[in-house]
């Protein structure tokens, strides 16, 4: 193989080891926005109860 393509190969790698790790930080950041809404939710609701 040549320079050339094993620059390439090594790019193309490079760059789907970038997006694959961008899905990942995506998803999380998802995660994390649903957990933060259900905590809210909860929150809410011990306090109405408590000023029941």
């Amino acid at each position: 193989m040549t320079t050339k393509t094993l620059a390439t190969i090594g790019a193309i790698l490079m760059a789907l080891t970038t997006l694959s790790s961008c899905a990942n930080t995506i998803r999380g950041i998802g995660q994390d926005t649903a957990n933060t809404v259900n905590a809210t939710e909860s929150a809410g609701r011990r306090v109405a109860r408590a000023a029941n």
